[in-house]
């Protein structure tokens, strides 16, 4: 009778959970691979693997060369001001309304020119030998695969690498100044300080947001994105991320919400947080590429376009490629993670059921199940240790009410959002914002949150009498209460601050400066668009364009891409630049180091322990989803498209 199984024994057994076989290379990379060849075949048939499609220059194009060539020979042979002359190509965006008798269309253009050559772009390719070229595009390359993989070396972290790199290209440069093998290097110049300014006024902000109030407008943003369903709840942290990187920017909603994504899958005791955080990262660079102002890549275009594009020009271009990026992004969210966004599925076609039909599976609802109970006693728990308060001197955090902080929040986010879309600057209303919050919050630890108990016990639990102190003279020093030692915000919340973050981006921007200097990046964008440079957005040339904005973005990153195209040409059409916007802004979801908003995603996410969003894990999905994203909304913004596809004020639309 031993011997023989009872029934509930044998069901035991066979319910035990079975190991995951992990997934093989080819699994793993093939969709990457397939895409990649898929990009390759579509521009070999289009363009010929030779190049030998490549259609001639139009009549339209070749006469915008040569009026482009004759209105910079115009421009320059004017005379200016010198006194002046610093300002005005400094704000030469304010020029694009000059009067005639200020000088018109001219008088902008030669700004502009100048303001191209000496600020955005000043070439010194010529001024490196060939032995500089080489060995700094190989340090930046190496240091390129340090950031990509830092765990394949010391454990020093991306800061720390980025940093180091950047100290490198320094002394490196200058020893080649030394040889003659290369100029100058003024590090200084190519580390933009509005990126910079504008990530610490963010993350003073996000502190303050977080740290103020238990309750406050940081855990209401957090409880909105909750769900029991995990691919609900991703869908949630999509829908957020794309809608507030179009009416923010990207970088300020990742850096509040990589946080709030990680507590949650804590909180739901999520196995693989990979889906969630690639679920922000990805939207947020996708909806960024909605607006001007979604991203550091729109706003500097907008700045330098020959010609004026405004918001609704540049929104009304987008929306239609970026709703067909969101959409294949989120489909391949949910069938690249399918076992971890629809547990007990057994298939793509059981998902869609649960997705249209409302379906669950017996592990969904007991997700649920689990999720309703743990409120439940949460909410019990909270109204037992709520008898004894005095229900008018303190708020419970979920009774759905606000209290006077979190008004004040709400507050200081409107007036934040109201000036951000005004047109002010975004570095100056980001620190100011964090400044008032942070006035706030010491004000409030001051006169309303009860002080610190600092009196110390013995080891049966007795309270210690305090310490007394004497002076110099051995007379006992009588401290009166109100000298009390107040804790101020440098000793607590400022202490949060990410330098390294800082750090990492002031790394970053050494290294890319240097490597620009050489030279190589344009050369590269030269030698593989050939006969299609100067017709980059006409089809079928387009789809090979955004090939090689796509690769440039990710190594040399697309900020200096766009510096290098404004530099190189300056006549570029307003529907040439919304190709590029969208390119250059989906292709930071290619690899890590594609965009600044997965790196701050990382970088957060590592923060609080998680360590889950690495380049070997984001790049299976990145690169398909990417490709399939960038190629199916180009396709739709060379079919329709409402900016025009020549240039207004250089007069080629006659």
């Amino acid at each position: 009778m031993n011997d023989i199984e009872t029934p509930s024994k044998t069901t035991a057994k066979n319910a035990q959970p079975t190991k995951r076989r992990p997934s093989s290379s080819l699994r793993k990379w093939g969709p990457a691979m397939l895409a990649v060849i898929g990009v390759l075949a579509l521009n070999a048939y289009l363009l010929g693997p030779t190049g030998h499609k490549i259609p001639p220059l139009s009549d339209q194009a070749q006469r915008r060369m040569q009026l482009g060539a004759q209105r910079t020979a115009d421009a320059l042979a004017l005379n200016y001001d010198k006194k002046s002359e610093a300002e005005n190509v400094r704000n030469f965006k304010q020029s694009r309304k000059l009067s005639e008798e200020e000088g018109g269309v001219l008088e902008y253009t030669r700004r502009r020119h100048r303001a191209l050559g000496e600020y955005v772009h000043v070439d010194v390719s010529d001024q490196f030998s060939i032995f500089g070229k080489v060995s700094v595009s190989l340090i930046y390359f190496a240091f390129w695969v340090f950031l990509m993989f830092p765990n394949w070396f010391l454990p020093i972290g991306r800061p720390g690498i980025a940093l180091g790199g950047g100290l490198t290209m320094v002394v490196y440069r200058y020893i080649l100044t030394l040889s003659g093998d290369g100029p100058t290097f003024y590090a200084e110049k190519v580390i933009i300080m509005e990126p910079l300014f504008l990530l610490f006024g963010l993350m003073l902000t996000t502190i303050y947001l977080e740290k103020m109030e238990r309750g406050g407008l940081f855990d209401k943003l957090r409880e909105s994105l909750d769900d029991p369903i995990n691919w609900k709840r991703s869908a949630k942290i999509m829908a957020m991320s794309t809608i507030g990187s179009a009416a923010v920017m990207n970088d300020s909603v990742v850096l509040i919400f990589s946080g709030v994504v990680v507590d949650l899958c804590v909180r739901h005791k999520v196995a693989n947080s990979l889906p969630y955080l690639l679920s922000l990262a990805t939207t947020a660079n996708i909806g960024s590429a909605l607006t001007m102002t979604g991203n550091p890549q729109n706003i500097l275009i907008v700045s330098l376009a020959y010609d004026d594009i405004s918001w609704m020009e540049f929104a009304s271009n987008m929306v239609l490629p970026v709703f067909a990026a969101t959409a294949i992004n989120t489909i391949m969210m949910f069938a690249y993670y399918g076992s971890e966004l629809f547990p007990g599925s057994s298939g793509f076609a059981e998902n869609v059921g649960i997705l249209f039909g409302g379906n669950r599976t017996p592990e969904m609802l007991a997700q649920e199940h689990a999720y309703y109970a743990r409120n439940s006693n949460a909410n019990a728990n909270l109204e037992e240790s709520n008898v004894n308060i005095d229900v008018t001197a303190t708020v419970p955090a979920d009774n759905g009410q606000w209290s006077l902080w979190s008004k004040i929040q709400v507050c200081v986010v409107t007036m934040f959002l109201c000036f951000f879309a005004a047109g002010f600057d975004v570095c100056v209303v980001s620190i100011v914002a964090g400044c008032v919050l942070m006035l706030v919050n010491a004000y409030k630890r001051q006169h309303y949150d009860p002080k610190p108990d600092t009196t110390q016990y013995d080891a049966d639990g007795n309270p210690l009498p305090p310490k007394k102190t004497y002076d110099i003279d051995g007379n006992e020093i009588v401290s009166a209460e109100e000298e009390e030692e107040l804790i101020t915000e440098s000793e607590t919340t400022l202490t949060e601050v990410d330098y390294g973050l800082l750090m990492l981006f002031i790394g970053q921007f050494m290294l890319i400066g240097s490597f620009d200097d050489t030279g190589v990046p344009q050369a590269f964008f030269f030698a593989t668009m050939q006969g299609c440079a100067d017709q980059m957005t006409s089809v079928p040339c387009v789809y090979w364009f955004v090939a090689v904005i796509t690769l440039l973005s990710n190594i040399a990153s697309n900020v200096p891409v766009v510096q290098m195209l404004a530099a190189t040409f300056p006549y570029a059409t307003p529907y040439d630049w919304m190709q590029v916007s969208f390119s250059a802004t989906i292709a930071g979801n290619l690899t890590m180091l594609g965009s600044a908003a997965n790196m701050i995603v990382a970088f957060q996410a590592a923060k609080v322990g998680d360590r889950t969003f690495t380049s070997e894990r984001h790049a299976p999905f990145g690169v398909p989803s990417t490709i399939l994203a960038l190629y199916g909304g180009t396709f739709l913004l060379t079919l329709v498209h409402f900016s025009p596809e020549c240039s207004e004020k250089l007069g080629d639309c006659e």
